[in-house]
C-alpha cells in the first residue's frame, strides 16, 4: 500500500532497511526460547500486573496492537476478551503471527501496514484501545504524525496505552562479560535528540543463529518528555504515567528473577527504572 505520510529518500530508504531486518529476525525469532513459542512461555507473562489494571476491561472492546512483530502480546490481549488486531511493518512477522494464533487458537486480525499508514490500512476502522510498545517507538523517525494516526485510530472515550523501554535502560551498559563483580555505567544518551543510530543488527536481542543478510538496523531515542508531548500534541490526554524497576526478561546477567516471573537488579543495586508507562485518553 502507498505510504500516506511520506518522508525523505533517506529516511525513507532506513525504514525499508528495518523492514527487511525484521523479515530476516521473524524464523530466527520463532523458534528462539526467548519467545517460548513452543508452548514453553505464556503470552501473559508479557505483562506487569499494572499494565492489566491500566488496560482496564478488555471483554469485547476492540483493540488494536500496533508494530505487534509476532504477536505474542496481542495473543495475551485478545484472551482478555478483545476484538484483537495487530499491525507490523514486516510481511514476514505479520505471516507467522497468524500461524502462531492459528496454533493457539486464538481468533486475531494481522494487517501489514508502516504504522504510519495504519489508518489507510484499515479502511478507516476505529478502536477502544491502542495498545504499542516494548521496543517500538525507537523504530519511529517522527513522533507528531504517529501520535496524530494513534488519536485519529482512536474512537472518543477510547485510550492508547504505551509500554515501553526507559531511557535509562539504554544508557546503561555492562562491562562484559557481566557479572556480580561489576557494575552498571552510564555510557550512552538519556536524552533523545541526536537524530538516527544505525546499529550493526548481525544478532538480534534473541538466542539463535546470526542473520545472513539485512543486518544493519536504524533506531530513533525518543525521551520520554518528547513522547507525551507528542500524544498532547494530538489531542490527547495524559491520564497515568508510570516506572518500573522490572523487566519481562533478563537485559543483564545480574538480574534476578522475582515472585511474579519478571527480572530486577539486585537488592544492593540502586533501584532505577526500566520500563516506563503511558496511559492516554481521547476526550
Amino acid at each position: 500500500m502507498e505510504q500516506v505520510h511520506t518522508f525523505d529518500a533517506e529516511t525513507t530508504r532506513m525504514m525499508l532497511a528495518n523492514r527487511a531486518n525484521w523479515d530476516a529476525r521473524t524464523p530466527i525469532h520463532l523458534a528462539s526460547a526467548f519467545y517460548g513459542l513452543d508452548g514453553t512461555r505464556d503470552s501473559a507473562s508479557w505483562f506487569a500486573d499494572y499494565e492489566w489494571v491500566d488496560l482496564g476491561e478488555l471483554d469485547g472492546a476492540d483493540l488494536l496492537h500496533l508494530q505487534c512483530h509476532l504477536g505474542t502480546e496481542t495473543i495475551a490481549l485478545a484472551r482478555r476478551g478483545a476484538r484483537a488486531v495487530g499491525l507490523d511493518l514486516s510481511g514476514e512477522s505479520v505471516r507467522q503471527a497468524r500461524v502462531v494464533a492459528e496454533r493457539a487458537g486464538v481468533d486475531i486480525e494481522y494487517v501489514e501496514a508502516n504504522v504510519y499508514d495504519a489508518a489507510a490500512a484499515l479502511g478507516g476502522r476505529t478502536f477502544d484501545r491502542i495498545y504499542t510498545g516494548k521496543g517500538a517507538v525507537c523504530y519511529l523517525p517522527e513522533l507528531a504524525p504517529w501520535a496524530e494516526v494513534v488519536a485519529g485510530l482512536l474512537r472518543p472515550g477510547g485510550s492508547c496505552y504505551l509500554v515501553e523501554f526507559h531511557p535509562m535502560l539504554y544508557a546503561l551498559g555492562a562491562v562484559p562479560p557481566a557479572d556480580r563483580s561489576e557494575e552498571l555505567l552510564l555510557r550512552n544518551d538519556y536524552l533523545g535528540g541526536r537524530g538516527v543510530e544505525a546499529r550493526d543488527a548481525t544478532r538480534t536481542y534473541t538466542d539463535g543463529p546470526a542473520l545472513t543478510e539485512a543486518t544493519v538496523a536504524y533506531e530513533w531515542r525518543h525521551g520520554i518528555g518528547a513522547v507525551i508531548n507528542a500524544l498532547v500534541g494530538a489531542g490527547l490526554r495524559i491520564e497515568r504515567v508510570r516506572e518500573s524497576e522490572a523487566l519481562p526478561w533478563p537485559r543483564w546477567s545480574t538480574m534476578v528473577r522475582t515472585g511474579d516471573g519478571s527480572f530486577r537488579l539486585p537488592d544492593d543495586a540502586p533501584r532505577i527504572p526500566l520500563l516506563y508507562a503511558l496511559l492516554a485518553s481521547k476526550p
